[in-house]
C-alpha cells in the first residue's frame, strides 16, 4: 500500500487491520505467539506512527513484531531470512516526497509477497464477519544495523585497490544515512556523505537518485572521482563520474554484465531489463555477446524473469539492480560496491564505463490522469499510437504505460531523431490530457 500518511488506505484502522491480517496469513496453520515478524522504516516523520499502528494489529493476532528502526529496504529483507523471522514489513514510500508513505510485505525468505499471499490478506481484511482487531502492543526494538553492515562488507573484496579514490555519497536524507557511510568507511574508502541529516521531511527533497543534479554539482565542484546517489529507501543507486555525467541503471547493467561474463559468472550470457531500458543498452550488450531479456516495469517482474530463466543479473533504468548471487532484492549499496569492483578489476574510471553505453535518443513524458482507462478504448489516442508505431517500425520503440504508484501515464519514445520523437511524445501527451486529464 502507498499513499498519503494518515489518509486511507494509510489511516489507523486500515493499517492496524493490515498488520492483523498479514500476521494470520503469514502464520498459516500455526496459531501461536511464536510467529515473529520484523519491521523497518525510512526517515519520514510518519514512520514511527505507522510502525506502532501496524505493530498493534500484528500483536492483536498473537504474533510478535520486532522493530529494526531506520534501515534500508534491502537490509530488512536480508535480516528476515538471516534471523529466522516468519516475514516482515518495510514502511517507506521509496522515492516519493515525505508526505507519502507505504507498507511493503516480505515473506520468510526475504522476498516480496506474491499475488497469492497478497490476495489472502486482502480477502481477510475485507471480510466483514471478522471483528475489528483489538489494540495490541508496541514493537520490540532491536538494532540490526551492525548485522547488515557485516553482511554487506564482503561484497567489495580487496578495497585497498581503490585507495585514493574520492567518493561523494548522497543518502537522500533517507534510510541509508547511517549504514552507507559506515560501510564505505570500514572498507577504507575516502567517502564524503551528503544529504545525510534527515529531519522527517527532507527525504528525497532535491536530492537522491531521482534528483541527481544535486550530486552532479557536488562532484564537479568538490573534485570528486565519482558520486553515488541512493533513493529514500536504499534499494536504488545511480552514479556520477568525475565529469558530472550521470550513469543510470542501464550503464550500470552494461558494466556489471560485461564484468560478470568475463569472470564466468553470467549464466546464459543474458541479463534482464524492463521495457523502459534504452535501446542502446540492448545494442551495447549485443556487441559484448550478451542477450537482453525484457520484462514489464517493476523489480518484482525483473526478479521473476531472472528466476524463470536462471539468470544472475537484472535491473531497471532507475538504478534498481538485482544480483542473484547476493539476494533477489535490489540493494543500492550492493550495486555501488559491485560497480567499484568493476573499476578496481579493470583499473579504469567510471567515465570509461559511462562512455561504453551507446545511448539512443529517448524521451519520457509523464502525463497526469484522472482515471486509468484502457487506451485501446479511446479511439483518438489509439489512432495516434498506431500511427507513430508504424512510423518507427524497427528504428525505435514506443512504450506507453500507467504508473503503478501514481496517477500518471508514462510515455516513452526512442528513435534516431530526438526532435521528432519529442514532437510525437508531446502529441500523445496532449491527446491523453484531452481525454483523461
Amino acid at each position: 500500500m502507498r499513499g498519503v500518511a494518515g489518509v486511507h488506505p494509510l489511516d489507523a484502522e486500515t493499517v492496524a487491520r493490515l498488520g492483523w491480517a498479514a500476521a494470520q496469513v503469514l502464520a498459516g496453520d500455526r496459531r501461536d505467539p511464536s510467529i515473529r515478524l520484523l519491521v523497518g522504516r525510512d526517515t519520514r516523520e510518519s514512520g514511527p506512527w505507522l510502525e506502532e499502528t501496524l505493530a498493534r494489529g500484528v500483536s492483536a493476532a498473537g504474533a510478535t513484531i520486532v522493530s529494526a528502526g531506520i534501515l534500508p529496504t534491502p537490509a530488512v529483507a536480508s535480516l528476515i531470512g538471516a534471523n529466522g523471522f516468519d516475514g516482515g514489513f518495510v514502511i517507506s514510500a521509496s522515492h516519493n516526497p515525505y508526505q507519502d508513505n507505504g507498507i511493503k510485505l516480505f515473506l520468510a525468505t526475504g522476498q516480496k509477497a506474491d499475488d497469492r499471499v497478497e490476495g489472502a490478506i486482502e480477502r481477510l481484511m475485507s471480510d466483514a464477519t471478522q471483528a475489528r482487531p483489538a489494540s495490541g502492543r508496541a514493537p520490540i526494538a532491536h538494532d540490526y544495523a551492525e548485522s547488515y553492515i557485516e553482511h554487506i562488507l564482503p561484497v567489495l573484496p580487496d578495497p585497498a585497490r581503490l585507495a585514493g579514490l574520492r567518493i561523494a555519497l548522497d543518502c537522500a536524507n533517507g534510510a541509508t544515512y547511517r549504514v552507507a557511510p559506515e560501510v564505505f568507511r570500514r572498507l577504507g574508502l575516502d567517502v564524503t556523505p551528503v544529504q545525510a541529516s534527515p529531519d522527517g521531511q527532507n527525504i528525497n527533497r532535491g536530492c537522491g537518485s531521482t534528483a541527481p543534479a544535486h550530486l552532479v554539482n557536488i562532484v564537479r565542484e568538490g573534485g570528486f572521482d565519482l558520486g553515488v546517489s541512493f533513493d529514500g529507501d536504499g534499494d536504488r543507486a545511480i552514479l556520477v563520474d568525475h565529469r558530472g555525467v550521470i550513469v543510470n541503471g542501464d550503464g550500470l547493467l552494461l558494466a556489471c554484465a560485461r564484468h560478470m561474463k568475463a569472470a564466468g559468472r553470467l549464466p546464459g550470457n543474458a541479463v534482464v531489463a524492463t521495457v523502459m531500458s534504452n535501446l542502446g543498452l540492448e545494442l551495447s550488450l549485443r556487441k559484448a555477446g550478451i542477450d537482453l531479456v525484457r520484462c514489464p516495469v517493476g523489480d518484482r517482474f525483473v526478479t521473476e524473469t531472472m528466476k524463470e530463466r536462471g539468470l544472475a543479473l537484472g535491473g531497471e533504468q532507475s538504478g534498481h539492480l538485482v544480483f542473484a548471487d547476493h539476494r533477489f532484492t535490489g540493494d543500492g549499496l550492493v550495486t555501488a560496491l559491485r560497480v567499484l569492483e568493476v573499476l578496481a578489476d579493470r583499473g579504469c574510471t567510471l567515465a570509461t564505463v559511462a562512455d561504453e553505453l551507446e545511448v539512443s535518443p529517448q524521451v519520457l513524458v509523464n502525463v497526469p490522469v484522472r482515471v486509468k482507462r484502457n487506451l485501446e478504448e479511446i479511439e483518438p489516442v489509439q489512432a495516434i499510437l498506431t500511427r507513430i508505431e508504424r512510423a518507427l517500425a524497427d528504428r525505435g520503440r514506443l512504450v506507453v504505460r500507467y504508473s503503478g504508484t501514481e496517477p500518471l501515464l508514462r510515455v516513452m519514445l526512442e528513435g534516431p531523431d530526438e526532435s521528432l520523437i519529442t514532437a510525437w511524445a508531446n502529441e500523445i501527451a496532449q491527446a491523453v490530457r484531452e481525454h483523461l486529464g
